[in-house]
């Protein structure tokens, strides 16, 4: 509790708030299966199923799509402006050509504030600390569009205005969108649950083969079974960019790579 308490005061939320913590034990059905070793293999077996996928291009250093990584920058905290809440969010559409990034074509900044900031001032300080800095490599243009608060003021946020339970963001865990989701949240997961350590791996996976120049995009899936510690399935789909046929690349990734949780 006192960690939960100590990041959720540094996160910004000073507001009179409970901590409750409830554990209890594992289901014995679920718990036999991943301990269940020497069935299948020696390795401790999956805590669920489920398909899980990873993604990676050469579009930027942090091999993310150009979109995700401006939106990142947006919701960096900095600390520069006064009078900003924790509770904001971002988004960015980029427009591409020939399947390379040309313009932006609309920002979307949502940021929650103290009831006595002016919102035509914050406005302005976004623009200028927030939104021009983080697009250097590509450029804005007078047809992009900027919105910042489009609901005006945004007095009232996080635990106070409205849900947000871990795991309700799963696009925006993930690749905002733009690649396939298993449809299982990384947060509350212990590290047999595939939908966390799986959707790293196969992430970790599509950075390789595309930092070693064998394909400029790739997606990776990987199926699990519960109580099994190899995957089911591995599926590698370079999007017509690969250097090797997909299937090969798949034989190369069984054999370098260990995919048990």
């Amino acid at each position: 509790p006192a960690i939960v308490a100590r990041t959720v005061h540094e996160t910004g939320y000073h507001a009179d708030y409970e901590i409750e913590v409830i554990t209890h034990d594992q289901s014995p059905n679920i718990a036999g299966a991943v301990d269940r070793r020497g069935i299948f293999s020696d390795q401790r077996g999956a805590g669920d199923q489920g398909i899980m996928y990873g993604y990676a291009c050469s579009e930027t250093d942090e091999l993310l799509p150009t979109p995700v990584i401006l939106a990142h920058r947006l919701a960096r905290k900095t600390g520069t402006i006064r009078g900003l809440g924790p509770d904001g969010k971002a988004q960015v559409s980029v427009e591409y050509v020939l399947g390379l990034p040309r313009r932006v074509n609309n920002v979307v900044v949502s940021c929650q504030h103290s009831a006595d900031k002016d919102v035509s001032k914050l406005r302005q300080e976004i623009m200028k600390f927030v939104i021009i800095p983080a697009f250097q490599e590509i450029s804005m243009d007078e047809d992009t569009e900027i919105l910042v608060n489009p609901s005006d003021r945004f007095v009232l946020g996080g635990f106070e205005a409205d849900t947000g339970l871990p795991g309700r963001k799963l696009m925006v865990d993930a690749y905002g969108g733009l690649v396939p989701h298993g449809g299982g949240a990384l947060s509350g997961k212990d590290g047999t649950k595939v939908d966390r350590s799986g959707a790293y791996m196969a992430r970790y996976v599509a950075k390789n083969i595309v930092t070693a120049g064998l394909a400029e995009q790739c997606i990776v899936s990987l199926a699990y079974a519960i109580g099994r510690a190899e995957p089911l399935a591995v599926g590698i789909n370079t999007c017509g960019t690969g250097e090797y046929p997909d299937a090969v690349l798949v034989q190369a990734v069984r054999s370098v790579f260990d995919l048990t949780p």
